[in-house]
């Protein structure tokens, strides 16, 4: 175990409602969300001194500090690689209370993604950037490999081919996630479960990806508030240790278009942030209760099995066979419905869930919780968290 864990938790949670149309400014959903976390934790505006989000965020941390009310910041950070950011934004804030640069430190991301920039749409801009990202992406945009969907679509067709898997095989991580939001109120896709016969008869997006197996485009807000273990114990709720928080990249490392890797069928950043956190936390798969991973597209839920050890390469078709990782099973995942059934605000409502699964009182509690695994965005340079119990 490393001298980091264990010095900082999560002391609150907050979140706006979760829609198609938020009817508002990305700011003020960043503002809800903050006040929101911060309520639960029993703390003001005043008792913040640092902010970190997104840089695909746009709300500056100045701009949601002028609107809360926080008077002073002393750190404030921002993650690179979208989704991949999530998990890190809570090691930024855990190092910064760990090391004394910040006592209550809120983590955010907000935005309207249904109804104002869809991500999952062509950004053609992106492919002429000035920048090594227009390079990048000038290799895949001209052959039509220039959304999400199309660049998982390859890597996935290379992943059945190898290792045998098939669609039906990614649709049980849809039908596991849309089961458990359709017993969570704050879900999308409550009281809508989903068979993988509804799977199956989902039209293509990009074979070998159905709709089912992509997640939503959402519009909301969710905050993290991060503070030291000592304060917590003046605070209202169960804290969440933060057991242990990396980041990872890997060998020819692309964004979402790591082609040019000897294996095509593994996510090696993933691997990355998996020695680290098991070296950090002293602790093996094997003694995680509930896995809270990133389901921007079903087949990457598969390799991050793999890649996190919970089964061996190739394995994780069987791993999940028989409703494994629904509630009940050997490791139940996404509890909250993950962003499949829940809604997408980047990976930060499973941190959420994740924090609820340690405190007790998540909609789908797991029995007898000590350890929950947070994965952030796959195919990109990525992060992960374990939470724990006090």
């Amino acid at each position: 175990m490393s001298g980091f864990s264990g010095s900082a938790a999560v002391v609150g949670i907050g979140a706006t409602e979760f829609s198609k149309e938020s009817g508002r400014s990305e700011l003020q959903l960043a503002a809800e969300s903050v006040r929101a976390a911060l309520a639960d934790a029993g703390l003001e505006p005043s008792d913040v001194d640092g902010l970190v989000t997104f840089t695909m965020d746009t709300n500056t941390e100045v701009a949601v500090a002028r609107e809360l009310g926080i008077p002073e910041l002393s750190f404030f950070s921002r993650i690179h690689y979208g989704g991949g950011a999530a998990c890190a934004t809570v090691q930024q804030a855990a190092m910064a209370v760990a090391t004394g640069m910040a006592e209550v430190v809120v983590c955010y991301r907000a935005f309207n993604e249904r109804s104002g920039n869809r991500f999952g749409q062509v950004q053609t801009a992106l492919a002429g950037a000035p920048t090594s990202t227009g390079l990048d992406n000038s290799w895949s945009y001209p052959v039509g490999v220039a959304t999400p969907g199309a660049q998982v679509a390859m890597f996935a067709r290379r992943y059945m081919h190898a290792y045998g898997a098939t669609s039906e095989d990614f649709g049980r991580v849809a039908v596991a996630d849309r089961k458990h939001a359709a017993t969570n109120p704050n879900a999308w896709f409550y009281r809508r479960p989903i068979t993988l016969a509804d799977h199956q008869a989902s039209r293509w997006i990009t074979e070998p990806l159905r709709l089912l197996d992509c997640c939503q485009e959402s519009d909301g807000g969710v905050a993290i508030v991060v503070t030291s273990p000592e304060r917590a114990r003046d605070l209202p709720n169960p804290p969440a240790v933060v057991a242990a928080a990396a980041q990872g990249s890997g060998r020819d490392q692309f964004t979402m278009t790591s082609y040019y890797r000897d294996d095509l069928t593994a996510l090696p950043e993933m691997g990355v942030v998996a020695r680290q956190l098991w070296q950090q936390a002293g602790i093996g798969p094997q003694e995680v209760q509930v896995g809270i991973l990133y389901d921007h597209f079903t087949p990457f839920v598969l390799v991050q099995l793999e890649e996190l050890g919970f089964c061996g390469r190739g394995e994780a078709k069987d791993f999940i066979a028989d409703g494994a990782i629904e509630l009940g099973g050997r490791l139940p995942l996404n509890t909250h419905g993950g962003q499949l059934g829940e809604a997408y605000i980047h990976g930060m409502n499973g941190i959420a869930e994740a924090v609820r699964q340690i405190r007790g009182t998540a909609v789908n509690q797991v029995d007898g919780v000590d350890h929950v695994l947070v994965t952030a965005g796959t195919g990109v340079p990525t992060s992960g968290l374990v939470l724990s119990t006090a």
